[in-house]
């Protein structure tokens, strides 16, 4: 994987393969970095990046500028290697080890954006459910968007807040609003 944009442009970051990781294609961040380019100064706004993996959006976001991403990962060999690159490349990334669902039922930080990278294997349900705790806890900003990266099977356009989705290679970008 590489850093598409910004202060680390074109750097590449290799992970150990023996993460149970995913990362987005460059093809896909890229197209949804050029959506987010328009709406948001990256730095000024706070980003919680679910299911982190390797910590690929979460690079990407703070080689844009962004000063306060938060990840949430489960896998202790990807928090490592999150802390590690971060404090590698001095990323204002902080890097937390949970499970998504009870991280997001305890938070009550805001956040402008908010991006969630489940396993694809994921029951539909529990891709709904990032959706409604989101914004049952309002943890999105005046303005903010949550993005949920899913396969084309997934349906998440049933969901209230839900506005659009774009399909990218075998990736799809749900989009939902406050």
């Amino acid at each position: 994987m590489r850093i598409i944009s910004g202060l680390h442009k074109g750097r590449k970051i290799s992970a150990p393969k023996n993460l149970p990781i995913r990362p987005t294609t460059d093809m896909a961040k890229e197209a949804l970095f050029n959506i987010l380019n328009n709406g948001y100064y990256f730095d000024e706004i706070r980003v919680l990046d679910l299911f982190s993996g390797s910590g690929n959006i979460s690079y990407e976001f703070a080689s844009r500028g962004c000063k306060k991403i938060i990840a949430v990962e489960l896998h202790s060999g990807c928090i490592d290697f999150i802390t590690k690159t971060a404090t590698d490349l001095s990323l204002p990334i902080q890097a937390i080890k949970s499970d998504v669902f009870p991280f997001l039922q305890k938070t009550s930080d805001q956040f402008d954006i908010i991006f969630a990278d489940p396993p694809y294997a994921l029951p539909q349900e529990e891709f709904e459910q990032i959706a409604t705790i989101v914004f049952e806890k309002n943890l999105l900003a005046e303005g903010g968007v949550l993005i949920i990266e899913h396969e084309k099977h997934t349906d998440l356009s049933k969901k209230p807040q839900f506005k659009e989705a774009r399909k990218y290679g075998s990736s799809v970008f749900g989009f939902f609003k406050k």
